[in-house]
């Protein structure tokens, strides 16, 4: 009696099915990167036509099987306001399976143009951007800097940091009880070992040691940071009556350091900050003295002396003071130390 054959089918059912999942896999990779490609085109179109300028070398999408990987060679967007960005090669990538959380690098380094005030050549271990939740009415975006250095392009205006160990930038929409506010979101910075210029306030108020800052806030009218009008974000926000509120963080300059709160932050028509920023600041004689020996052309040396020496009574003991943003200065008391930080 002949043996029993035994059948095969078992064996290739499997390879089948792998097959096919790999055909059916492959084909959504391939459409989810001509969607990509379409809708890349699209959003590029409706910035051109809303003033931006936006100019790249042809786009290549890869990444199969498990990523979306765009390359935009020599990319260079400028907005309606100045402000822009070009680089060598900007990749955006996202996992094939979660298209709605984008990671966004510049591996060679880029150059921000500050409207205005010119170029800055931005290098570093790491720079990038990632965004998610997109569908959301805020979506959560991450921006992360290891390691920069600034190089102001000649003829641009001085950068006030030379570099910094890590910079970071996050934004959500603010939650009240669990849920999403309406027209709200909670923004977090963080500056670790930064390093100023050379004669720069910075060096001069860390007394060329390092600047760090941990700033959180919510920022109230949230959706009128959208404009794209050649004032900037910032115009259409505060014309709309845009806040800053829930100012809370730490200063760490040199040998000084504070905490910072404010109920509420805003900006003039002309983009300097109005309000009140309450400060407990330990040891804060010595950063003030050394803002006033800086060689920066905007600090008011004689007020900053003033409100040095009057901060040093107090020597090493914490002491509770008030910065005022008003008619576009700030304030110690009576003392005018600078121009008040300007948005747009």
């Amino acid at each position: 009696m002949p043996p029993a054959r035994h059948s095969r089918r078992g064996l290739v059912i499997p390879f089948l099915i792998v097959g096919m999942l790999l055909a059916v896999w492959t084909g959504w990779w391939f459409w989810l990167a001509g969607e990509v490609e379409t809708r890349l085109e699209t959003q590029t179109e409706s910035l051109r036509e809303a003033g931006w300028q936006v100019t790249h070398e042809p786009v290549s999408v890869s990444g199969w099987p498990f990523r979306t990987r765009v390359a935009f060679p020599a990319a260079n967007v400028v907005a309606p306001s100045g402000h822009g960005v070009a680089a060598p090669e900007l990749v955006a990538e996202a996992n094939a399976w979660n298209p709605g959380r984008w990671m966004m690098i510049a591996p060679d380094g880029l150059v921000l143009t500050r409207a205005g005030k010119g170029q800055v050549a931005v290098e570093g271990d790491g720079l990038r951007m990632s965004v998610s939740h997109l569908r959301e009415r805020f979506p959560d975006l991450r921006i992360e800097l290891v390691r920069p250095t600034f190089t102001p392009v000649a003829g641009a205006d001085p950068f006030p940091l030379a570099s910094a160990e890590r910079i970071e930038l996050y934004t959500r929409p603010h939650l009240t009880d669990g849920e999403a506010a309406t027209d709200e979101m909670d923004v977090l910075f963080r500056l670790s070992d930064g390093r100023g210029r050379p004669g720069g306030p910075v060096e001069g108020a860390t007394r060329e040691g390092r600047l760090s800052a941990e700033v959180e806030a919510t920022i109230e009218q949230a959706s009128r940071l959208r404009g794209v009008d050649s004032a900037g974000v910032f115009a259409n926000w505060t014309e709309a009556g845009g806040r800053f509120t829930a100012v809370q963080g730490r200063l760490q300059a040199g040998e000084s350091s504070a905490r910072i709160s404010s109920e509420a932050l805003w900006a003039r028509e002309d983009g300097r900050l109005e309000g009140r920023l309450a400060l407990t600041a330990e040891r804060p004689g010595e950063a003030i003295a050394g803002l006033a020996g800086s060689r920066s052309g905007a600090v008011d040396r004689a007020g900053a002396a003033g409100a040095a020496a009057a901060a040093s009574v107090q020597g090493d003991r914490p002491i509770d003071l008030v910065l005022l943003f008003r008619n576009g200065r700030t304030w110690l008391g009576p003392f005018a130390l600078a121009p008040a930080p300007k948005l747009f």
